[in-house]
């Protein structure tokens, strides 16, 4: 897998998917914007990662799970304020 930037965008489309599967539901968009909240989500973990003092390498099962918490929070975010926007 490659590394830096590229790999966390490619881990962010496996994070968007398993987003999904963890938080099914109808959102405008459906997995289209599911999917780019996991590259959010990943690009996210690339950067914070370093600032709570973690070290997470490109292809191991941290930086998955990483991107997928990101996209997850994301989602959950974005759920809320959509909620409160209808």
């Amino acid at each position: 897998m490659p590394n830096g930037i590229l790999g966390w965008l490619l881990i962010g489309l496996v994070a968007g998917a398993l987003g999904k599967l963890i938080m099914p539901g109808r959102d405008p968009g459906g997995i289209i914007v599911t999917i780019l909240f996991g590259i959010m989500g990943a690009l996210l973990a690339f950067y914070l990662t370093p600032l709570l003092g973690l070290n997470i390498h490109d292809s191991s099962w941290q930086a998955y799970a990483a991107a997928t918490a990101g996209a997850v929070v994301l989602l959950l975010f974005y759920r809320m304020v959509m909620v409160r926007r209808i």
